[in-house]
C-alpha cells in the first residue's frame, strides 16, 4: 500500500461546480467511506485528502471548502465502517458537531475523538483543514478498554501526549511508507498508545502507555531535534531538553537505552555529511577546513583524526 490523494484537481475541468462537487462526493462515497458532504455557499468547490497506511491505521487529511459532514445510520449501513477516527482541527477555523449526545468543539490545534459507528455531524467554515487517524474499533479497545467514553471530548491543544502523536504521525508521513512488519508494529503500537494518553484513557493500559509509547514519542522528537540542528557546533543535549522540556538527564538516558549517546549520534552525522561533501565535485573548490566547518567541526585536527578513525582514510584521500 502506498499513500494515496483524492483531489478535486483531477476532476473534468469541464464540469461546473455542482457537477464537480457531486462527483467528487460519489467517488468518496464509494472508494473511502459514506459521509454526506455540504460545501461553501462563498467559495468554488475545493477539496483534497490525503491518506497513508500504517499497518492497520490510516493517516489522513482533508483540506478545502467542505463546510458539513453527516454520517447518519443509513451511511453506517451501507460500508458498515466500525473503527475510531481522532480528529485533529489544522486549521483556523472552528469544527463543532456531535456525536452520542454529546456536542463538541475543536479550535485549531484541538482535537476530539469520534466514531465511524455512531451517527456524527461536524460543521466548520468556508474552508477547513482538519486530519484523521483511523483506528480500527478492535485495536483501540483491546487497548483502552473504556474508548467509548472518551468519544466527542476535547483535547485540549497543549495536552503533551497529542503534540508527541502530531510530530509523530508527521515524521512518519514524510518518509515512505513502512514495510518492515517489525517497525509496522512498533509504530501502530506508539501511536495508539498515544491516542489513549491524549484521551485521557484511564487503569492500568495508561499507564503502560506512558512507558512505552510517551518515550517513542519523545525519542523521535530528540533524534529530528539533532537532526535538525547537528551542524550547528553550539548544540547541546542542554539545549535539546530546554526546546522539548525535558531534563538533560532524561534526554541523556532515552538515547542511551536508543543504542547511541547525544555525543556519538552528532559526530556520525556531521561526519557523514563531511564525507557526503568530500565525494561530491561540485565540491572540489572547497577548503577540507571549511568542510568541515559547515559539517559543524570547529577543530580541524579533531576533524581529521576523527574522519581517519571512522572511514579509515584522510579527508584528501576521501576527495
Amino acid at each position: 500500500m502506498k499513500k494515496n490523494v483524492f483531489s478535486s484537481v483531477d476532476l473534468p475541468s469541464y464540469l461546473d461546480d455542482r457537477a464537480r462537487f457531486a462527483l467528487w462526493q460519489d467517488i468518496h462515497v464509494a472508494e473511502i467511506w459514506s459521509v454526506e458532504y455540504a460545501i461553501s455557499a462563498n467559495r468554488s468547490f475545493a477539496a483534497a485528502i490525503e491518506a497513508m497506511p500504517v499497518g492497520p491505521l490510516v493517516l489522513g487529511q482533508m483540506a478545502g471548502t467542505i463546510q458539513h459532514a453527516s454520517r447518519k445510520t443509513r451511511n453506517i449501513a451501507d460500508d458498515g465502517r466500525d473503527g475510531y477516527l481522532l480528529l485533529i482541527n489544522n486549521g483556523d477555523t472552528r469544527l463543532s458537531g456531535a456525536q452520542i449526545g454529546r456536542d463538541y468543539s475543536v479550535a485549531k490545534g484541538e482535537a476530539a475523538l469520534v466514531s465511524a459507528s455512531e451517527a456524527l455531524e461536524m460543521s466548520g467554515g468556508d474552508s477547513n483543514v482538519w486530519a484523521n487517524i483511523v483506528v480500527p474499533r478492535e485495536i483501540l479497545e483491546n487497548a483502552f478498554a473504556h474508548a467509548d467514553d472518551r468519544l466527542a471530548l476535547t483535547v485540549a491543544a497543549d495536552n503533551e501526549a497529542l503534540g508527541m502523536l502530531r510530530r509523530y504521525c508527521s515524521f512518519l508521513e514524510a518518509g515512505p511508507v513502512l514495510v518492515s512488519p517489525d517497525l509496522i508494529t512498533h509504530a501502530t503500537e506508539t501511536i495508539v498508545d498515544l491516542i489513549g494518553l491524549a484521551i485521557g484513557a484511564k487503569g492500568d493500559p495508561a499507564e503502560l502507555a506512558g512507558m512505552r509509547g510517551l518515550r517513542a514519542a519523545r525519542l523521535q522528537a530528540i533524534l529530528d531535534k539533532i537532526r535538525d540542528n547537528f551542524a550547528d557546533p553550539a548544540v547541546s543535549a542542554q539545549q535539546v531538553a530546554q526546546q522539548l522540556r525535558l531534563s538533560v538527564r532524561y534526554v541523556h538516558d532515552l538515547l542511551q537505552e536508543s543504542g547511541a549517546s547525544f555525543a556519538e549520534r552528532i559526530l556520525e552525522l556531521r561526519l557523514q555529511r563531511a564525507h557526503r561533501m568530500l565525494s561530491d565535485r561540485r565540491n572540489d573548490r572547497m577548503r577540507i577546513s571549511e568542510i568541515a566547518l559547515l559539517s559543524g567541526f570547529s577543530d580541524v585536527s579533531y576533524f581529521n583524526r576523527c574522519f581517519r578513525r571512522r572511514f579509515g582514510s584522510t579527508p584528501s584521500g576521501a576527495r
